[in-house]
């Protein structure tokens, strides 16, 4: 069998087999009778975190609703339903999910698992959204870990980098279904984000800001706004200095909005607004790398300054950079960790040689910020200097051992930037 790809086609997998269960029991028998072996979702990560030299696992096949809890609010479903097929599903029974990331395409038992986000200042990342995990455990066994366990190892386990199990059931708090109109401006002078940062990310339930570098503003502020039914919708003309879009936008400037969500105040289902990109097109823009780094949110404005000092390097390299805010939570190896964050992401034209020189440059700017990398996307920073950024890495290696104290799930990306082994 010729070796598969990730999503972009920027990383190829080294496994020596490819496995597709339908069920717990198949996973289960699956785990047993391996010594090696790793998950993947839906292909998205950029680096080597899912990858095995022995055998790989899909969960394509498993991706089914288990249950809707109408008193306590949850959904159960299997680890491989992707978040546009659920909020579908969620949309017509009256329910929602807090938020969605950029792509409604991706899985949830991988997006979860290596702390995926959308943006808004209220809005944790995906995985706080998590009441309950079933992980199939090295030993065949299935363990249960919930909010409401008392020894802690629930934060640990949500953001669980692949490497406690195989995650086959996911328990997923929900609310009562909500619409979403969706606005974009364009050109934001960067220095507005000085004395009007809270100002600004806090004007919709979600906001993000794109730039290319190239100068002192954000090409775009797309604000995804909570619909009122009574008040309906309505936009100002200016904010903050960027002017009102007159046509549909992309984020990646040339870019045929076609294939992104409704724009120009139009209220929609929270699943088709959330998301930048729509379900049935292809997201994002394609064949390109991703990188991306999480700061406090206290330092967000000198942190932007720091890199805008980078402009000539990034700019040529880069389709679209994507400023997010994230809110802070409990999960031990989330980057928002007990911190309000702020995401910096970067989408890379497909030069993985030119863009490796380029990111040792950024993270250098973003030291004194101990910006923290997203795991499954591309980054140099050694191991010695990102383990300490964790502060609950101690705590994760523990439960780790636990889960598989042999080794099984761990590959060479567990051994150097978790465990610390070269």
């Amino acid at each position: 069998m010729a070796n598969e790809r990730n999503w972009a086609g920027n990383y190829t997998y080294n496994a020596l087999e490819y496995l597709y269960p339908e069920s717990v029991e198949e996973v289960q028998e699956i785990v047993l009778r391996n010594s090696k072996l790793r998950v993947l979702g839906s292909r998205h990560s950029f680096n080597g975190i899912a990858d095995s030299h022995a055998s790989l696992v899909s969960l394509q096949k498993m991706n089914r609703i288990l249950a809707l809890d109408k008193v306590n609010n949850r959904v159960k479903v299997e680890g491989g339903i992707r978040y546009g097929d659920l909020g579908e599903y969620l949309y017509r029974e009256g329910y929602a999910l807090h938020n969605l990331a950029s792509l409604p395409h991706i899985t949830i038992a991988g997006a979860i698992s290596t702390a995926t986000h959308g943006s808004g200042d209220r809005n944790g990342n995906l995985a706080t959204a998590v009441y309950a995990l079933e992980i199939v455990k090295a030993d065949g066994t299935v363990a249960v870990f919930t909010r409401d366990d008392q020894d802690g190892k629930f934060s640990g386990a949500v953001v669980g980098l692949g490497a406690l199990g195989v995650v086959t059931a996911i328990t997923l708090d929900i609310q009562t279904v909500f619409e979403i109109s969706q606005y974009i401006y364009d050109n934001l002078p960067l220095a507005q984000l000085e004395n009007n940062f809270e100002a600004i990310f806090s004007s919709a339930y979600s906001v993000s800001l794109f730039t290319d570098w190239k100068d002192s503003t954000f090409n775009q502020v797309w604000q995804k706004r909570l619909f009122n039914p009574e008040t309906g919708a309505d936009a100002e003309a200016e904010f903050f200095g960027a002017s009102l879009a007159e046509a549909k936008r992309h984020p990646v400037p040339a870019q045929t909005a076609e294939n992104c969500s409704e724009q120009f105040g139009v209220p929609g289902p929270w699943h088709e607004r959330l998301p930048h990109f729509r379900m049935d097109f292809t997201p994002s823009a394609g064949e390109e790398l991703q990188t991306e780094y999480f700061v406090a949110r206290q330092d967000a404005y000198h942190a932007i300054r720091a890199i805008s000092e980078l402009s000539e390097q990034i700019s040529p390299l880069l389709f679209i950079s994507e400023v997010r805010t994230i809110a802070a939570d409990e999960l031990w190896m989330s980057p928002s960790y007990k911190q309000d964050s702020v995401g910096f992401h970067f989408t890379w034209k497909p030069n993985w040689e030119a863009v490796k020189k380029v990111l040792p440059l950024i993270e250098e700017k973003l030291a004194p910020f101990h910006a923290k990398p997203h795991w499954a996307k591309l980054f140099t920073m050694p191991a010695e200097r990102l383990q300490p950024l964790f502060v609950k890495l101690p705590d994760f290696r523990e439960l780790m051992l636990e889960c598989d104290p042999e080794g099984k799930f761990r590959n060479a990306y567990m051994e150097e930037y978790v465990l610390g082994k070269s």
